[in-house]
């Protein structure tokens, strides 16, 4: 039996630029083996894709809430999309 698969954009809100959230972001995938891209927006928000096994993806949105040390997440858009056919996680 093969897991679920699921892929998502997420746009994250708050004090996440200038705290280390993006490398965050690339050490929490890894350790999770999903695939994606995370980088910087000019508004100030932080925009990424998360794919690999649904829970995976389910557990690195719970975690995106936290952060790394200095965040501040107010709010999080989640949007189903397609796998980006991508191998390991990025740094945009």
């Amino acid at each position: 039996m093969t897991a679920e698969r699921r892929a998502v954009q997420v746009v994250i809100s708050g004090r996440v630029q200038g705290v280390g959230y993006r490398a965050w972001t690339v050490e929490q995938a890894g350790l999770r083996e999903l695939a994606g891209w995370v980088r910087n927006q000019p508004d100030g928000t932080v925009e990424a894709v998360f794919a690999g096994d649904a829970l995976d993806v389910d557990a690195m949105l719970d975690s995106c809430w936290k952060g790394p040390a200095g965040a501040l997440v107010t709010d999080i858009k989640v949007a189903e999309t397609e796998e980006p056919g991508l191998t390991g996680f990025s740094q945009r």
